[in-house]
C-alpha cells in the first residue's frame, strides 16, 4: 500500500511538473513572438481626417 501511495505522489508531481512546463514554454514564446514580429511602418492618415470612419496613428513613428 505504501508502495501506490508514492506511485501516486510522483505521478501527481510530474502531472504538476509537465503542466509548469508548458506553461512557461507557451509563455517563452509569447514573447519571443512579441519582441520578433516588429512591423514595418503601416500607410495611414497622417492628417486628421474630415470625414468619419477614418483612423490614424496616434503618435507616428514614420
Amino acid at each position: 500500500m505504501r508502495a501506490a501511495r508514492y506511485k501516486s505522489r510522483w505521478l501527481v508531481l510530474a502531472l504538476v511538473a509537465a503542466a509548469l512546463l508548458v506553461f512557461v514554454l507557451a509563455n517563452a514564446h509569447l514573447l519571443y513572438v512579441a519582441f520578433q514580429s516588429q512591423p514595418d511602418c503601416v500607410g495611414h492618415l497622417k492628417e486628421r481626417a474630415g470625414e468619419g470612419g477614418q483612423y490614424r496613428a496616434a503618435k507616428s513613428a514614420c
